[in-house]
């Protein structure tokens, strides 16, 4: 019996490990097919680009949904306006997440990835900020430019304060990134949660069936010196996020 489920076991690995393909397969092939339709759009329309890049993502979640079994859930508050979106990051999942949930999302991400064809020509077209992450110096320069020049486009600037993806369990340093933006920059910041790299995992091509979730938090009083917000951003963010965990493995032992 033991050796019969073990078999099963390796069968169903291997059944979701070709599902994972096939859907990986199809995401970047049609994210090349329709960012080439809608570039002319794109190029001169940023309300189009955001249509086109919340429909891609739409239809992503949708073909993860259909071949690999992952379903979807956004808790708390939606943000709205022009604040910060201070959010946990585990895998790509989480940023179609915000992309589809927030009205205009914008992100500060690494200058590397605004190099990837078609990917890089519509992450800049809806204003994110590219900087460069291995100069400190540079990257505060780099953000605080951005975002000056993206005033008055009443959008939701995520951050990811830890500036990679990280693994569920894993610990890595809160970056001071986010504080520039709630101290300098005078935004509202809204935390944000996430367990989505149990379904999606980092360094992974397997895609894994459950229900991954993003969820908004509280808003960060303004007034708070740098000690007192690093503290309360990564505490907040770091518990609701070990709770989506926990919630996500005690599911997955009762199957």
């Amino acid at each position: 019996m033991f050796r019969a489920t073990g078999v099963f076991s390796e069968m169903s690995q291997a059944f979701l490990l070709v599902k994972s393909l096939l859907f990986i397969t199809i995401m970047y092939s049609w994210m090349l097919v329709l960012g080439i339709i809608a570039a002319p759009a794109a190029a001169v329309s940023r309300d189009a680009t955001y249509w086109f890049v919340k429909l891609y993502c739409r239809q992503i979640l949708w073909l993860l949904r259909f071949l690999c079994g992952i379903d979807f859930e956004v808790r708390g508050g939606i943000p709205t306006g022009d604040v910060a979106v201070v959010s946990k990051h585990q895998s790509f999942l989480d940023v179609i997440l915000h992309v589809v949930s927030l009205d205009r999302p914008q992100f500060i991400m690494k200058r590397e990835l605004s190099w990837i064809p078609v990917f890089g020509f519509y992450a800049m077209r809806i204003g994110c900020t590219p900087i460069h992450r291995e100069n400190r110096a540079r990257a505060t320069d780099q953000m605080s430019k951005g975002v000056e020049k993206e005033a008055g486009a009443d959008a939701q600037l995520v951050i990811y304060p830890q500036g990679t993806r990280v693994s569920p369990g894993d610990k890595k340093p809160y970056k001071a990134g986010a504080f520039i933006l709630y101290h300098r920059h005078e935004k509202p910041c809204v935390l944000a949660a996430t367990n989505v790299g149990h379904f999606w995992p980092r360094l992974s091509l397997l895609r894994r069936p459950g229900l991954a979730v993003v969820e908004y938090l509280s808003v960060v009083p303004p007034g708070l010196f740098r000690d007192e917000f690093m503290v309360r951003i990564e505490r907040e963010i770091e518990q609701a996020s070990d709770r989506l965990s926990e919630e996500t493995l005690s599911h997955s032992a009762k199957q």
